[in-house]
C-alpha cells in the first residue's frame, strides 16, 4: 500500500500512520484546522510538531497564503523585537531601511512561534501585549498596525513545566492555548515504524536513485525492536543512510545505523554527576 493512503490528512505523506494514538491526532487536527483558535503543540523533539502546524495551516480557511514560521526560541532579546515586529530605517544601528515584521508578513494567514517555550519573561511579556491588542509597532514608529493572524505555537517544554511561572507566564499560555495538540513520541506508536520506514525507504531510493523497494526481515526486525529516542526524525535519518550505504536491491539490517547521536545523549544522561558516586545521589 501507498504510505499516503494512511492518513486522511490529504497530500501530506510525512503525516503518518495507522496507530490509535495517530489516528486519534488526525481526527483533532480535521476538527481544529478550519477554525482560528489559537493552537500549542506539544512533542518531544523530532516527533514532527511542524509538519503538523504546516497542515493545519493547509487545512484552515486561511491556507490561500502561505505559513509564516519562526524559531523565536533562536531569537536574542535585540533580534526578537524587531524579527516579530520589524523596524523603521533608523530605528538602531544597523536598521539601513524599513523591514517588515513577521506578524504582518503573516497578516490574513497563519503565524507558526516554534519552541515558544523558549522566550524569556521578557519577550514573554512583549508578544503578551501583541495578542491581546492585535496590533504591532515597529521599532522606531509610533503607528500601530493591526494585523490578523491564526497563531499556532509549538515547544517540546511538558505543559506541566511551562505552567511554572517562574518560566512562563500562564496568561500568555492560556492566550495561545485555546486547544492544545499532543503529538505523540515515536515509542508511543510501534506499529508506524515499518509504514514510515518504507516510506522513507522510497522516497530516499527516488532522491538517490536507487532500487531498493524492500527491507528484509533481520532488518525489518532490528527497526521494530529499537526505542528511537530521537523519534520520527532519527528514523528518517538512518533511513537515508542506509539507502545511501547499502548494496543490492534489498536493505539488510547492518545497513541500518542509527544514531550516535542520540546514543551519545543518552550516555550522559546515565552518567553521575562529576564528584559524586552513585550512594550520594
Amino acid at each position: 500500500k501507498s504510505g499516503k493512503s494512511k492518513s486522511p490528512m490529504g497530500d501530506m505523506p510525512e503525516l503518518l500512520g495507522e496507530s490509535e494514538v495517530m489516528k486519534n491526532l488526525f481526527s483533532k487536527i480535521q476538527k481544529i484546522a478550519p477554525t482560528d483558535a489559537n493552537i500549542l503543540i506539544l512533542g518531544e523533539n523530532g516527533t514532527g510538531k511542524d509538519i503538523v502546524a504546516e497542515t493545519l495551516h493547509r487545512l484552515s480557511l486561511r491556507s490561500s497564503k502561505g505559513l509564516v514560521k519562526v524559531d523565536v526560541g533562536a531569537l536574542t532579546d535585540s533580534l526578537f523585537e524587531s524579527e516579530l515586529f520589524g523596524h523603521k530605517k533608523g530605528a538602531f544601528t544597523d536598521a539601513r531601511e524599513d523591514r517588515q515584521g513577521r506578524f504582518e508578513s503573516a497578516n490574513g494567514s497563519t503565524l507558526f512561534l516554534d519552541e515558544i517555550g523558549n522566550i524569556t519573561l521578557q519577550q514573554q511579556a512583549k508578544l503578551l501585549s501583541i495578542l491581546q491588542s492585535r496590533q504591532v509597532t515597529p521599532l522606531g514608529s509610533n503607528q500601530p498596525q493591526h494585523v490578523d493572524i491564526r497563531l499556532l505555537c509549538a515547544t517540546n517544554v511538558p505543559l506541566h513545566v511551562l505552567a511554572d511561572e517562574q518560566r512562563f507566564r500562564k496568561d500568555l499560555i492560556y492566550r495561545i492555548n485555546t486547544v492544545e495538540v499532543q503529538v505523540p513520541p515515536l515509542r508511543e506508536r510501534a506499529e508506524d515504524v515499518v509504514l514510515l520506514s518504507k516510506h522513507f525507504l522510497r522516497t530516499y531510493a527516488l532522491k538517490y536513485s536507487k532500487s531498493f523497494t524492500e527491507f528484509d526481515a533481520k532488518a525489518i526486525s532490528k527497526l521494530k525492536s529499537y526505542h528511537f529516542p530521537g523519534n520520527v526524525r532519527e528514523l528518517q535519518y538512518s533511513i537515508e543512510r542506509a539507502v545511501i550505504m547499502a548494496e543490492g536491491d534489498v536493505v539488510l539490517s547492518d545497513d541500518i545505523i542509527f544514531s550516535p547521536i542520540e546514543a551519545s545523549l543518552a550516555d550522559k544522561r546515565e552518567m553521575p554527576l562529576a564528584g559524586h558516586n552513585l550512594m550520594d545521589l
